[in-house]
C-alpha cells in the first residue's frame, strides 16, 4: 500500500506544474525550439525533454517540432534520445538512494513486494508508459526505487522511447499529421510488440537480471 501512495503522491507532485504553467509552456515551447537555440535546436529539444521530468513540457509537441525542423529521422533520433535520457536520469537517481531509503520511504515488506511485481511486469510498465502524461517518469522512480535490473528497465526503456519519438516526429514532418490518432496508436502499439520480443531475448540470454 505504501508504495502505491509513494506513487499517487510522485504522480500528484509532478502534476502540479501542469496546472499552473501547463498552458504557458504549451503554447511557447515551438517557438523556443525554433529560435532560442540558434543553429542547435537538437539539443534545445534533448534539453525540453530532459526538463519534462519536473516542468510541464508537452513532449509530443517537441518531438513532432524537432519532426518539423529535422524530418522524421534525424528529428525522431534526437525525440528518441529525449525521452531516454528523461526515463534514465529519475531511475538513476532513485536507484541511487540505495535499498535502505526505499526501505525508509515505502517499508521493506512493501519493497519486496515492488520486486517482486516489477520483476515481472516492470518491462510492460515502463515500454507502456512512455506515451501516456506524468506516468514514465513516476514509473522510472519506482523501477529505481524496486531497483530493477539496469540491463531490463533500459531496454524497456528503449522499447518505449524509440517508437515514441519516431512516431511523433513523422507526425511533425506531416507524415501523420492527417491521423494524430494513428500516431498515438502506434506509440502504444509499437513498444508492446517490441517488449514481447525484447523480453524474451533478455529472458533467455539472462541480460535483465
Amino acid at each position: 500500500m505504501r508504495l502505491l501512495l509513494t506513487g499517487l503522491f510522485m504522480t500528484l507532485v509532478l502534476a502540479v506544474p501542469f496546472l499552473v504553467w501547463g498552458n504557458l509552456f504549451s503554447g511557447n515551447v515551438n517557438r523556443e525550439l525554433l529560435t532560442a537555440y540558434g543553429g542547435w535546436p537538437w539539443l534545445g529539444g534533448i534539453v525540453l525533454l530532459t526538463a519534462d521530468i519536473l516542468l510541464p513540457m508537452p513532449a509530443t509537441v517537441v518531438m513532432s517540432a524537432l519532426g518539423a525542423i529535422y524530418g522524421p529521422f534525424i528529428g525522431g533520433a534526437a525525440a528518441a534520445a529525449g525521452s531516454f535520457i528523461s526515463g534514465a536520469i529519475p531511475y538513476l537517481c532513485c536507484r541511487k538512494l540505495g535499498r535502505g531509503a526505499a526501505e525508509w520511504i515505502v517499508g521493506r515488506d512493501e519493497l519486496a513486494k515492488g520486486e517482486s511485481l516489477f520483476g515481472r511486469y516492470g518491462g510492460w510498465a515502463v515500454a507502456l508508459s512512455r506515451w501516456m502524461p506524468l506516468l514514465p517518469e513516476v514509473v522510472a522512480c519506482i523501477a529505481g526505487m524496486v531497483r530493477m535490473p539496469p540491463g531490463k528497465f533500459f531496454a524497456a526503456l528503449a522499447c518505449g522511447s524509440i517508437p515514441m519519438g519516431f512516431a511523433f516526429a513523422a507526425m511533425g514532418h506531416n507524415m501523420g499529421a492527417d491521423e494524430p490518432g494513428l500516431t498515438i496508436i502506434l506509440s502504444a502499439l509499437v513498444p508492446a510488440l517490441l517488449w514481447l520480443v525484447v523480453g524474451r531475448i533478455l529472458v533467455r540470454l539472462s541480460v535483465g537480471e
